[in-house]
């Protein structure tokens, strides 16, 4: 015989298990007016003991905003994205506040279907790692509810962001690849709409141009941010007449599709090809060989986009911030120094 579901408790019967009124048990429990200390600990000892948990949908729909907040990711399986999430639910909890996640997979429709679907629960604010096409924000009836921009940010975005300084990465890997020598240098790019991949392969170009080496259009492939994009815009790069003697991958997933590319190849990273990703995602120590990358503070970049969330949250009315924070060269075993550059 199947078990009957719990009945969920309702504030009328903690009320009456009381023996207040509905709108003390109401006020106890919000916040909204004063209630004596006697009567407070008598509600607060029948909502323990029968075990009440308010529902957050039904104060959504009763027009309040609730303790949720609606984070919307471009691709689930990318494993830079988890540890920016966790730096924002270490603060949404800390905080009192719940996490929804949504993955869009890079899809502008599917993010905007998750971006109304949350509002329709009155979130306390939404964290959005923009898509490519990303339509969130473009409309005036978005501003009913607290946004920012995380990770990645739209040119035409004038609200609230944190990002890493991706232009400036670009251009750590630009320089030192010259200083190691290479002047026959390849790059792959993630998805040009993307204003991250652009800033990056910006930034690499500025660090070669500084050491006198261009970069030709021919030696830019664009792909997916996936081992399956790094790996086939890898084999076109490889296949080039002089072949590239290093490959800068704008993120370590592609970075871990160039080095199998190389494998296949029957080449040797760094012997016969060097390779630089972006990212320093964990796994990237521990690869073969070792990845030289570019560390980007994922974690902080979540926790600090919740902080300002909630400072918005809670009535903060300064102008837009654009936070932009640092990157750094984590040099390990995928690039060598080329002959004539052993010396200097």
């Amino acid at each position: 015989m199947k078990k009957a579901a719990k009945t969920a408790i309702t504030t009328k019967q903690i009320a009456e298990a009381a023996g207040v009124s509905v709108g003390t048990v109401s006020h106890v429990l919000n916040g909204s007016a004063t209630v004596s200390e006697k009567l407070r600990k008598r509600v607060e000892e029948v909502i323990r003991r029968l075990d009440y948990q308010p529902s957050q949908l039904a104060r959504g729909l009763r027009g309040r905003t609730t303790v949720l907040l609606g984070v919307i990711i471009p691709d689930i399986t990318n494993p830079y994205f988890p540890n920016l999430v966790r730096g924002v639910e270490d603060i949404a909890y800390k905080e009192g506040f719940r996490l929804v996640l949504c993955n869009a997979d890079n899809n502008s429709a599917k993010e905007l279907n998750y971006f109304n679907d949350l509002r329709s629960f009155n979130p306390a604010g939404i964290l959005v790692i923009p898509s490519e096409r990303s339509q969130i924000g473009r409309s005036a009836a978005h501003k009913d509810v607290q946004i920012i921009f995380v990770d990645r940010c739209a040119s035409w975005w004038k609200g609230d962001s944190v990002i890493a300084n991706n232009e400036d990465g670009g251009y750590q890997v630009g320089r030192y690849l010259a200083k190691m020598g290479h002047t026959s240098l390849a790059a792959i790019s993630g998805p040009s709409h993307i204003e991250t991949a652009r800033d990056r392969i910006m930034g690499f170009r500025r660090g070669l141009a500084e050491a006198g080496i261009r970069l030709p259009a021919r030696c830019v492939q664009e792909a997916q941010f996936n081992t399956e994009g790094g790996f086939a815009a890898a084999q076109q790069l490889l296949s080039l007449n002089p072949r590239p003697t290093a490959i800068f991958a704008s993120s370590d997933m592609l970075a871990i599709g160039a080095l199998e590319a190389v494998r296949v190849r029957k080449l040797r990273c760094p012997d016969d090809v060097s390779i630089v990703g972006f990212d320093d995602l964990d796994f990237t120590r521990l690869s073969e060989p070792a990845l030289t990358t570019i560390f980007q503070p994922g974690y902080h970049i979540g926790s600090l986009a919740c902080e300002l969330l909630l400072d918005r949250v809670r009535g903060a009315s300064h102008p837009p911030e654009q936070k932009i924070l640092t990157t750094e060269l984590r040099i390990r075993n995928s690039v060598r120094a080329l002959a004539s550059n052993k010396k200097s």
